[in-house]
């Protein structure tokens, strides 16, 4: 005979639950919202061995049915959750994360971690958790790491050091869910200081150069770009770190985006002149073959480098003239405006200027960005141009076609 006091509510016996109108089972479905209800209910009372159960069924059922059960969870399950993750049980802090990491997608349940104190136990987790609990736990802070209020609290729990750790000697997924949070931080301008400190640096550069995943060096160089927005000295950093040769050998790849550009663009006013030498065929490469965001980035780099007579021939004779003339057939506006801004800056000096009027779409495609449009922003750069080839003694013919078709 079964006693009261020896039945588990989580899992009751067959034999009573047989007895009982189908209405009044506990067990009415695997996955049924009263079940998820109790499973929730039995993390916040009873001793560990209760929550243990309640846990392991909660993430069970959440592979089934994840969107009910955060529907079924309310602040103070949350708590517990939290509470869990520095339990004894290494079974019950991997569960427990396992749950919290899914939490994280939703914007509810993303604030209460946050305001339940979550960051620190993830932190330790970091630090000291199982292979499963760190990995449930960087990819938790990834997720977090969105909210600048938020990356500003995981430096605060001493997060950046662990998570450059995983960086350096983590698996490639952990790595990359890594190197994202580093990179989310990293767009918060007043802890970038603290970060460098802590060695980030390096970490990103031998990422980009070493991780397994297209994914982690496009976070790692995405957070090199946002190290070197504004800060001269993080630049210097940067480019004694070998952070110039590294990015443009990633982007000598096959398909180069933009981060890796942007980065470069980042550091070009920082570099001296026999340094273009090195950059400028990477650039080429990324007008060539790169994405439309890339393109963009590189034709942007382009115009910061030249400002000098030696710079913009060395540009003209690399081959870049004809790159950025196709970019004028864009959909994109911002790739026109800045293609006709990087050819503006090169026409000054007068070999550059032949190569466009011998380009076959050089003036046509020049004309067509004079369309009278309000978002027309490349039509001041293409009056630029066509006024300097129309100043030439030697392109009359240029200028007959230019009168005629804005006429």
């Amino acid at each position: 005979q079964v006693l009261q006091n020896d039945i588990d509510l989580l899992n009751p016996p067959a034999e009573l639950e047989k007895r009982k109108h189908k209405l009044k089972r506990l067990v009415q479905s695997p996955n049924s919202f009263f079940m998820k209800g109790i499973r929730v209910f039995f993390l916040q009372i009873g001793h560990l061995e209760s929550k243990r159960k309640a846990l392991e069924q909660l993430v069970e059922v959440m592979r089934d049915d994840e969107k009910a059960v955060i529907t079924a969870l309310v602040r103070t399950n949350v708590a517990s959750l939290v509470q869990l993750m520095t339990a004894t049980s290494q079974s019950v802090r991997e569960n427990a994360v396992t749950v919290i990491c899914s939490l994280a997608e939703s914007e509810k349940c993303e604030n209460w971690l946050v305001s339940e104190n979550a960051l620190p136990p993830l932190v330790r987790l970091l630090e000291s958790g199982s292979h499963v609990a760190k990995e449930r736990a960087v990819t938790t802070l990834q997720r977090l790491s969105f909210s600048s209020e938020t990356s500003r609290l995981i430096v605060g729990n001493g997060g950046v050091s662990p998570l450059i750790k995983i960086c350096k000697t983590g698996d490639s997924v952990s790595q990359a869910a890594s190197a994202c949070t580093l990179k989310n931080i990293a767009s918060v301008p007043e802890v970038r200081q603290k970060l460098a400190e802590q060695g980030i640096v390096k970490a990103m550069i031998n990422l980009l150069n070493c991780g397994v995943l297209m994914g982690s060096k496009e976070y790692a160089a995405e957070c090199l770009q946002n190290l070197t927005n504004i800060n001269e000295a993080l630049r210097r950093l940067v480019i004694s770190e070998n952070g110039v040769q590294t990015p443009l050998a990633y982007l000598d790849g096959p398909l180069p985006q933009e981060p890796g550009v942007a980065a470069i663009r980042n550091l070009v006013g920082s570099v001296s002149v026999e340094i273009y030498f090195k950059i400028i065929p990477s650039l080429v490469h990324v007008l060539e073959s790169g994405s439309t965001g890339a393109k963009q980035a590189a034709a942007s780099t382009l115009c910061r480098m030249a400002t000098s007579n030696e710079t913009k021939r060395m540009i003209g004779e690399s081959g870049c003239i004809p790159l950025l003339i196709r970019m004028f057939e864009a959909k994109e506006n911002g790739a026109r405006e800045v293609a006709a801004q990087a050819i503006a800056s090169l026409v000054t000096v007068p070999r550059n200027c032949r190569e466009v009027k011998r380009d076959e779409k050089g003036v046509m495609s020049l004309v067509m960005l004079l369309e009278p449009s309000p978002s027309n922003s490349a039509k001041k750069y293409a009056v630029s141009v066509l006024a300097a080839l129309c100043s030439s003694k030697k392109c009359k013919k240029q200028r007959f076609l230019v009168e005629l078709l804005v006429i």
